[in-house]
């Protein structure tokens, strides 16, 4: 299973959620900045690292960011 970490501001989380669409990949998206549990859960699963979007797959992280890009929280 797929979940997308991200922000409503962020137009990184916007192009990631929209590459998985397009590619209709299903995925759970939360967003950081309403869920301080997402929030606490992304940055066990980052070390820390405060970037969105993050990618999740199976528990593990596949992506911090966009293409090189992302938005600090």
């Amino acid at each position: 299973m797929l979940e997308l970490f991200g922000t409503k501001g962020c137009p990184y989380t916007a192009y990631l959620r929209d590459d998985l669409e397009w590619d209709a990949r299903p995925f759970a998206e939360y967003d950081v900045e309403d869920d301080p549990e997402a929030l606490a859960r992304m940055l066990a699963l980052t070390d820390g690292q405060r970037t969105v979007p993050v990618l999740v797959e199976d528990g593990e992280v596949r992506q911090i960011g966009f293409q090189g890009r992302g938005c600090a929280v």
